[in-house]
């Protein structure tokens, strides 16, 4: 009985094991995005230290960046208040 119950059930078994697939490779792909945001924030404040940006340049592209990081985390479910997500970014405790 059990065989004929893993026949009749292994295309479905096979397309539950797809949606699975898809879904841990659309999440690695949003955390991928998170790291890369902060990565790119990292660079921005060095470049500002560094003075290859202006204070205006720096605070309109720091807040693209920010904008995109809350928008990541608001799809994960955390969704961070501004001053916790710019503490995270600098590397500050909360």
């Amino acid at each position: 009985m059990f065989l004929v119950d893993n026949i009749l059930l292994a295309p479905f078994n096979g397309l539950f094991w797809m949606f699975k697939e898809v879904h841990k490779s659309a999440q690695q792909e949003i955390d991928g995005e998170a790291d890369n945001v902060t990565h790119a924030l990292s660079e921005l404040y060095m470049q500002l230290e560094t003075g290859e940006l202006t204070d205006e340049q720096f605070a309109a592209e720091e807040k693209v960046l920010l904008d995109r990081l809350d928008e990541i985390w608001e799809r994960e479910g955390g969704a961070l208040d501004e001053t916790e997500a710019m503490d995270e970014s600098e590397g500050n405790e909360p």
